[in-house]
């Protein structure tokens, strides 16, 4: 409205004050005529015959509205108090809207200024929309108002299906109903959507629901088996128009300890015209015993073309429920888009009669825009690269004092975290000053949490290429952001020792001669299901249980004998892409070939199926974070519990880790997320280096997102790998130093509470100036201060300077046998 592409002939009104209040007044924040649209004199407060009406033009998905009165410049104090909305598709048919808990009527405005936005939810599919006022009688009513939302590119306009069912599930109801459903509801639904279009998808649990204050099962339609004898729930889906069906996305509950589960198969017939396809496209998707997540299950259409599908899916058990079915069409022949009438076009066209809705024909000017655009963006392109260039050789060339010059940046926190015993190690700190941000960080940011990271400068006995791996997000009138997932790929970097980027090259990686074999593949219908440890963009790692998997690997673990061992399962998605298959089966095959105490194995693999699984051991006690945080330490005068832990201990766990990180530095590999979230603790406190910290929400907060692509542990960081991209070794030492020191505090708080992710990442800059103004992590109370030097020292600004894992490994040794 406001921006002008809904033309004045297309905002019509039931009646109108006068000329200069007329229908086209009505857009929101214009002041053309009198100021607003204004039906003629309201009788009565629950009048529903005025109204103002908009002609979207094709159908289009409308998420919030806004209203607004009518001021002229402080003449006018006209406003709508209550209103209401109907909308139509086809013209002729009008549905009242209502929200999730069945309410009609919106609050309106409480003067003749303010914009007032209402959330639709659930949002409306609808070419036509109407505004109806609702208002005290005394009062004289104007509006203007806003549409917002997107062009319904699916062209779906009704669906129909069997109404859903009630579920009796642990002492509870789950009502499984499409409550927002606008079409004719009896023992079925019949031409109207609802939330199978609305663009919510339920959770994994379908007890749990997205929306707050509903029912069990609400965000879910569902059918039980016992109520079908065909075994099979139909659903038919009316179309706009004849298109060309590429494929059709149906989000499925697949809780199977619960009796529910995808879909087994699905048939789907066509119709062009008036006789449906005698042949229909089937499909069967993969079972999945292992993840009971919820999910999308992609359905190829064969490029049909028709203008109504019928869809029968067959039950795999008691229960089948859906949240979302979207189609993908070839739109390229048709033009959806707003095209504005000829003026000359009459006033009383009907609803259902748009002689003016044509394809532009003319391409000249879209041509012309196309070939502008694509020189501009080449141009800038070509900039952008020869200013990275400068950029590098002046950051390489520049000395350290003309750095210090010209980046100033002062650093404001209170510096109580030099203690007294921290004083003799490090030099004095100012008390206060302000923040400025140092120097930009790189676009190009790999994730640095990948574990086994590989150094350039090795030599090769096995050559991998390495293939970075991209996703594409669903989206409805938006976009949508989901947590990364761990894909293994091993980045070597670039030559130029202070390039902040990585290049994707191939990369040698030597392995030990007594695991250069492939894993077996293990029977994954063996494997039950515990509990979802994380999750990320392209998979999952479950907690199971294997059965048999002793005699698999031909060995006992922990004296378990014949009874299932708990094992971590890393699942890759179906619908992930080549590159990330890639990835994952690269990873598989080096973590497969590693063998130390302290390095989480690999034990099988299910890849001849999809999901791709790798299984790894699983320590009973969990991660050394969560572990360390339900502790106390013990006091030499206290007694010792269950619930205690002595300074012995810690100094124990960390040797530990210094071991394993000793054993991958020895095959130069980089770990690059080394923290007490990624080590997990067995029997008689034993420690394994793992790598799940990334994929699960419980470290979320862990994580700082860089211009909303690269994913860091900026906390646990080097100096160097947050300004400068570079991951050595070295960095990997910085890392163990803020590993030492949560496994000190018993991991009670976060490294650098104190100061917020910009204000570590400005804390850096103070390592890298090396000023005497850096913060360090304070020395904890249990720590002696031999350990506490040894901490410092892992932090040094020279990299070189810093203890290898082998003389951090023998210093601790030392220590404990002292």
């Amino acid at each position: 409205m406001t921006g002008g592409q809904i033309q004045d002939e297309d905002i019509s009104a039931s009646s109108q004050w006068s000329e200069s209040t007329a229908a086209r007044y009505g857009r929101l924040d214009f002041d053309d005529g009198d100021g607003a649209w204004c039906p003629d004199v309201m009788t009565e407060s629950d009048n529903l015959k005025e109204f103002l009406q908009i002609d979207l033009r094709s159908l289009h998905f409308v998420t919030l509205v806004g209203t607004q009165g009518r001021h002229a410049d402080g003449v006018g104090n006209e406003f709508a108090q209550r209103y209401r909305i109907k909308y139509s598709r086809d013209g002729s048919r009008w549905v009242s809207w209502r929200d999730r808990k069945g309410r009609q009527i919106i609050e309106g405005n409480r003067n003749a200024y303010d914009i007032v936005l209402k959330d639709l939810e659930p949002p409306i599919i609808a070419r036509f929309v109407r505004f109806m006022p609702m208002t005290d009688p005394s009062m004289i009513v104007c509006m203007r108002v806003e549409l917002y939302g997107c062009e319904w590119l699916d062209g779906l306009v009704s669906y129909s299906a069997p109404v859903g069912q009630q579920m009796a599930f642990q002492d509870q109801h789950v009502y499984l109903n499409d409550t927002v459903y606008d079409g004719a509801v009896g023992y079925s639904m019949t031409e109207g959507l609802g939330q199978l279009t609305d663009g919510t998808w339920g959770l994994d649990d379908f007890t749990q629901s997205q929306v707050y204050g509903v029912w069990p099962g609400y965000d879910y339609v569902g059918w039980t088996n016992a109520s079908f004898p065909s075994g099979a729930v139909e659903m038919t889906f009316e179309f706009d128009r004849i298109r060309n069906f590429t494929s059709m996305k149906v989000h499925c509950n697949n809780m199977y300890t619960s009796g529910v589960r995808i879909f087994r198969q699905v048939m789907c017939y066509f119709r062009s015209e008036s006789d449906w396809e005698p042949k229909p496209v089937s499909f069967r998707p993969r079972v999945d015993n292992i993840s009971p997540s919820a999910r999308f299950v992609t359905v190829a259409l064969g490029n049909h073309m028709a203008s109504a599908i019928r869809c029968r899916f067959a039950f795999s058990d008691a229960w089948m429920m859906f949240s979302e079915i979207a189609f993908q069409s070839d739109t390229a022949a048709y033009n959806t888009s707003l095209v504005p009438r000829k003026h000359g076009h009459p006033a009383n066209t009907q609803p259902g009669d748009d002689p003016t809705h044509k394809v532009d024909d003319s391409n000249t000017r879209i041509l012309i825009g196309c070939l502008v655009a694509i020189i501009v963006i080449l141009l800038a392109i070509i900039i952008i690269i020869l200013w990275r260039q400068v950029w590098q050789k002046m950051l390489e060339k520049a000395s350290r004092r003309m750095l210090d010059d010209e980046l100033t940046a002062r650093l404001s926190v209170q510096r109580e975290a030099l203690t007294s015993h921290h004083s003799s190690l490090s030099s004095d700190v100012e008390s206060h000053s302000t923040y400025e941000r140092i120097f930009p960080l790189g676009s190009d940011y790999q994730e640095p949490s990948r574990l086994l990271r590989k150094l350039p400068e090795f030599q090769a006995t096995e050559n991998l290429v390495i293939e970075t791996a991209s996703s594409n997000s669903s989206q409805i009138c938006g976009t949508s952001d989901v947590p990364h997932y761990a894909e293994a790929d091993i980045m070597s970097q670039q030559d130029a020792p202070s390039s902040p980027s990585y290049s994707v090259t191939a990369v040698n990686v030597p392995l030990p001669p007594e695991r250069d074999r492939a894993l077996e593949e293990f029977p994954r219908e063996q494997l039950t299901f515990k509990e979802k440890l994380g999750e990320g963009q392209f998979g999952e790692v479950h907690l199971c249980e294997a059965e048999g998997i002793q005699d698999f690997v031909k060995e006992d673990f922990s004296g378990a004998g014949d009874k299932p061992i708990l094992v971590a399962v890393k699942t890759l998605r179906e619908d992930a892409d080549k590159n990330a298959r890639n990835d994952f089966l690269k990873e598989i095959r080096i973590i497969s070939r590693l063998r130390d105490p302290n390095i989480i194995r690999l034990l099988a693999v299910c890849v001849e199926s999809d999901p791709l699984c790798m299984i790894t051991e699983y320590m009973q006690n969990g991660d050394l974070n969560q572990f360390l945080s339900c502790h106390q330490l013990q006091d030499k005068a206290s007694e010792q519990r269950n619930t205690t832990i002595s300074l012995n201990d810690l100094i124990s766990m960390a040797t530990q880790i210094a071991s394993g990180m000793k054993y991958l530095s020895s095959l130069n590999f980089v770990h690059r997320d080394l923290a007490t979230r990624n080590c997990l603790v067995g029997e008689n406190n034993t420690i394994k280096i793992s790598d799940f910290g990334m994929s699960r929400n419980l470290y979320r907060g862990d994580y700082y997102r860089i211009q909303g692509r690269a994913v860091l542990p900026i906390r646990w960081m080097s100096w160097e790998s947050i300004l400068l991209g570079k991951f050595t070794m070295a960095s990997d030492v910085w890392a163990f130093g803020v590993t030492l020191w949560e496994t000190l505090t018993l991991c009670k708080e976060q490294p650098y509470s104190q100061l917020s992710d910009e204000q570590v990442i400005e804390n850096t800059g103070e390592f890298f100036r090396d000023q005497s103004k850096q913060v360090y992590l304070a020395q904890p109370t249990c720590c002696p201060d031999p350990i506490y030097r040894l901490m410092i020292s892992c932090w040094r600004r020279n990299a070189k300077e810093r203890p290898t894992f082998q003389e951090i490994h023998s210093t601790l040794l030392e220590y404990q046998q002292a």
